[in-house]
């Protein structure tokens, strides 16, 4: 378990413009898929699942990576 956490090690003060971008494609493919399924009446769509699902998983990894904090080499 000390392991992992060494792996994973997110603090919030890395907080930069890298995470902003991270979050909005986060709310972009959400309010995409919300907006697509309200306005055309189609839930079930394999093209929406397919550009929000891109959107969504760059945004939770940029948000991570983001958020790693960085090793310092001695």
């Amino acid at each position: 378990m000390d392991m992992i956490k060494n792996i994973f090690r997110i603090s919030i003060k890395n907080f930069n413009i890298y995470t902003v971008l991270s979050i909005l494609f986060i709310l972009g493919g959400i309010i995409h898929y919300i907006y697509w399924g309200s306005r055309y009446g189609e839930w079930a769509d394999i093209g929406i699942y397919s550009i929000t699902i891109v959107l969504v998983i760059s945004g939770i990894i940029g948000t991570l990576l983001s958020l790693m904090e960085k090793e310092e080499a001695d």
